[in-house]
């Protein structure tokens, strides 16, 4: 009997200038060939354990790692990253990281050229690992030209051209649209068929729902090792874990119907048995009739310097008061349009009015107090030292005077339910993080809030928490557009559908 993939014994990780580890007392063994999902929420440990296992720490962020790791039966401890590349290879978190070659082709090509595949396989390997997360033909493309989704997409293209006997994927379904998601879910399918073992860190019910193994981390720690079914098939499980329930799930909880499978066509088997069968809703609720036209889009077109067309000839209207999504597969313009309602693009042609006055020629000071933006990454937006600089940084700019900065902030911060005032916003976790870049433009008291994937990257708590701030402020009347692949979200929280 083959030895396991990895053995983890009384793994602990403290990161240098920390108080307390990051990870401590692991213990678990994947065998070969399987694909296990490791959950849990924002802080419990999931990356670090990641980062163990490649080595990236100590080797390259500090920090005091004690315990056993082995790889394919070969221990690791003292081994550089660069040794373990041809047995274990890692897509970041934050996937944009490691993207940093002129051409999608020399992305996928510069880990092959580091690791001594003979030039002769090269164009086959990149061909192959391009095509099957859906870039086939963005070969010569700049990836800072890329969607978010795409350069995810590119990621895990350069880690599928290498082939490591291990992988380990950190959330590499964020930014893909539905479609997306299942396509890099059929490769990894194909994957562990073909005997690869894979670690996946993910927050998606769906993506635990394919997997042979599900490790729950709390506080660092392993607090289950469990079937995909035993965790996401329970309604209480999941809420216990913080873990949204697969639809699936709560539709049989609904019903009072037992163990529920966790695929969508054998669902449906189930109820078709059991004599349910799906009926029309009886009652269409009709889009809401906007109170007033608030931003105007119309015949809006946009050409990024490389000559690719994003948006072509795009007509819409949003009314004041609306909660409206935008969406669309990976690429589609849903980004290129969001940023064109405050002015961060210009049009190539067409127009984007604000109350009837162009945003290309409003004065920024008038726009920034008008339409607010929140980046997709917060970091993309995020840079004072602390909490309070950070949202104080608008409205001083403003030209408001002490006492109405500090009514403002406070303001942001309780809408937010941040409390932080002097922490370091780089040290909070990605939904704090996500909620100060909120903050930072509320203390600006827009009419319209426009946000990029608000819910991106965050646990099933954290989205909740940033869907009931959306609600609260769309109930005080503000417009708010979101950019989202979600649906969940778009079904319970938005009022009408844009598809680009």
């Amino acid at each position: 009997m083959s030895s396991p993939a990895v053995v983890v014994r009384a793994l602990a990780c403290t990161y240098a200038g920390a108080t307390r580890p990051a990870v401590r007392d692991v213990d678990c063994e994947l065998p070969r060939g399987a694909l296990a999902v490791v959950m849990g929420a924002t802080g419990a440990g999931k990356s670090t354990l990641a980062r163990c296992l490649t080595r990236i720490v100590p080797c390259f962020l500090p920090g005091e790692v004690t315990g056993d790791i082995e790889l394919l039966g070969v221990p690791v401890r003292d081994r550089r990253v660069g040794e373990l590349a041809g047995t274990i290879g890692m897509v970041f978190q934050d996937f944009e990281a490691q993207l940093f070659s002129t051409d999608v082709t020399q992305e996928v090509v510069f880990g092959l050229e580091h690791t001594s595949v003979a030039p002769a396989e090269m164009p086959e390997r990149i061909a192959r690992a391009l095509g099957a997360v859906g870039l086939a033909g963005f070969e010569g493309r700049d990836p800072t030209t890329l969607s978010g989704g795409e350069k995810q997409r590119l990621a895990i293209a350069g880690l599928l051209a290498l082939r490591p006997p291990i992988m380990v994927l950190d959330e590499p379904t964020t930014d893909l649209d539905p479609a997306g998601r299942a396509e890099v879910m059929q490769v990894l399918a194909r994957l562990r068929a073909e005997g690869l073992t894979l670690l996946v860190i993910e927050h998606d019910p769906a993506a635990a729902a394919a997997a042979d193994l599900v490790l729950f981390l709390r506080d660092g720690a392993v607090v289950a090792r469990v079937t995909p079914q035993l965790l996401l098939g329970d309604v209480g499980a999941c809420a216990a874990a913080g873990v949204r329930p697969p639809d699936v799930t709560r539709v049989f909880a609904a019903l009072g119907l037992p163990d529920p499978p966790l695929a969508v066509e054998a669902a449906a088997d189930r109820l078709r048995t059991a004599g349910l069968v799906p009926r029309p809703p009886a009652f269409h609720e009709p889009v809401p009739r906007a109170r007033s036209p608030l931003l105007e889009i119309r015949n809006l077109c946009h050409r990024y310097p490389d000559g690719r067309d994003a948006l072509l000839d795009v007509t819409l209207s949003i009314g004041e008061g609306e909660f409206v999504a935008l969406i669309g597969r990976n690429g589609s313009g849903k980004t290129t349009l969001a940023k064109h309602l405050n002015g961060l693009l210009a049009p190539t042609a067409g127009s984007v009015r604000l109350e009837g006055r162009e945003v290309a020629f409003l004065p920024l000071e008038q726009l920034a107090q008008r339409v607010g933006y929140v980046f997709q990454d917060p970091d993309h937006q995020l840079f004072a030292a602390t909490v309070g600089e950070e949202v104080a940084f608008g409205p001083r700019n403003l030209g408001l005077g002490p006492t109405q900065v500090e009514e403002r902030v406070a303001e942001a911060l309780a809408a937010v339910q941040l409390h932080e005032r002097d922490a370091d916003p780089f040290l909070l976790d990605k939904g704090a993080r996500q909620r100060l870049a909120v903050a930072s433009i509320l203390a600006l008291r827009p009419d319209v809030l426009v946000l990029d994937e608000p819910t991106t990257g965050l646990d099933h708590l954290e989205q909740e928490r940033m869907l009931e701030l959306l609600a609260r402020l769309h109930a005080t009347g503000r417009t708010i557009v979101i950019v989202t692949h979600t649906p969940w979200v778009i079904a319970t929280h938005s009022r009408r559908v844009v598809l680009l």
